[in-house]
């Protein structure tokens, strides 16, 4: 290994006192692999070893908290105590490669496909729809005072599965558009009630299900477990979540006792749009709000080793390594190794076995131009 990737593999230890071995994470990524119940299948099951060799932590893909928040189909369930054995399988097959595993959890909201939920019910918090690349998405049914009170519970539940399963943490997924950010939205959230209204309480409902999972992580594990949260910066849409929102919440939620936040980026430089500084970049902004009270995850296109080692430069603890992985499975090793050089950085078409890609992801992923680079 060159000294200039040393720092990729320094040991952290997080808030918790867990240690990290290394500032390399696997970024959680939609793999529509799952079985139908919710089971993971064995073809996951061999996705993610594959791809926890060389990383200090793993995030899974999403797993729904109720029926009622799945998002997509093939996804990973946690919402009933049936599957703690198939959640177990996945933990375990992640953590005997060396990695932490780290089950990421959420409710769909208003982003849920008909077909997916108990009849077609698709709820948020207004009955306002998603835009999606210029269209509406599915007018969904607001949600009651009883309902959110009964999804917050939720995520307490999900959380002790994981805990039951032997994951060594969960990530709340507050980001791209599901139910925790159409909370903080102004887009998606217009109640005038405890859960609406103006910023503050707005991030009533996020605040709410920290509070949840950090009680029933007090409540069931024994040993140190991590509790991150995902947001993303900033929505495209009028109203919609500012580059000054995120701050402002971010702000809060360094000093709310979790292990890490993780900003969803699709570039790592990539610069505010509204309300903070448009010159700099969102991860400086990020940082210089946080001042060191938490650990940063940041994620974005860092297909090569010298732009790991560049990102690294910026201060921020952790990367997320998203693509880089799918495309190269061994994409750490080869740093550690010294051969960096050959990294590949364009997804062979032709290699789904020796990648070990289930076929539902693989059908995925060659379908959307440009998502990963070498498809067209």
């Amino acid at each position: 290994m060159k000294p200039k990737y040393a720092t990729l593999f320094e040991a952290y230890t997080l808030p918790n006192g867990m240690e990290m071995k290394n500032r390399m994470i696997m970024a959680p990524m939609t793999n529509y692999s799952s079985n139908q119940d919710g089971s993971v299948t064995e073809d996951e099951i061999n996705y993610y070893t594959r791809r926890s060799k060389g990383v200090g932590a793993v995030i899974t893909a999403v797993a729904n908290i109720t029926p009622g928040g799945k998002g997509f189909p093939g996804q990973i369930g946690c919402d009933r105590d049936e599957l703690i054995p198939s959640l177990s399988k996945l933990a375990k097959s992640i953590k005997g490669q060396g990695a932490k595993a780290i089950l990421q959890i959420f409710h769909a909201g208003r982003m849920s496909l008909p077909d997916e939920v108990p009849n077609r019910d698709v709820t948020a918090p207004s009955n306002i729809p998603a835009e999606r690349e210029g269209t509406l998405g599915e007018v969904p049914r607001e949600l009651t005072v009883e309902e959110i009170e009964g999804i917050i519970d939720a995520f307490g539940q999900a959380t002790r599965r994981a805990i039951e399963a032997g994951f060594d943490g969960v990530e709340i997924h507050g980001a791209n558009g599901y139910l925790i950010q159409q909370f903080f939205s102004p887009h998606a959230n217009r109640r005038e009630d405890q859960y609406g209204g103006n910023l503050e309480k707005r991030m009533t409902f996020p605040l709410a299900v920290i509070d949840k999972v950090q009680h029933t992580v007090k409540e069931y594990a024994k040993a140190p477990f991590i509790v991150g949260y995902r947001f993303s910066p900033e929505e495209p849409e009028t109203p919609g979540i500012t580059m000054g929102d995120t701050l402002h919440l971010v702000d809060v939620l360094a000093d709310k006792g979790l292990d890490y936040l993780h900003v969803s980026l699709l570039d790592f430089w990539s610069k505010a749009r509204r309300e903070a500084d448009t010159s700099k970049t969102r991860v400086e902004l990020l940082l210089e709000t946080i001042n060191k009270r938490i650990p940063l995850v940041g994620v974005g296109s860092l297909y090569k080793a010298d732009d790991a080692a560049e990102a690294k430069k910026t201060g921020i603890e952790f990367l997320g390594l998203g693509r880089e992985l799918l495309i190269d499975p061994e994409w750490v090793q080869k740093i550690a190794k010294g051969n960096e050089a050959e990294i590949n950085t364009t997804l062979d078409l032709n290699g789904k076995e020796k990648l070990d890609f289930p076929d539902s992801f693989w059908k995925v992923i060659t379908s959307i131009p440009g998502w990963v680079p070498g498809v067209k």
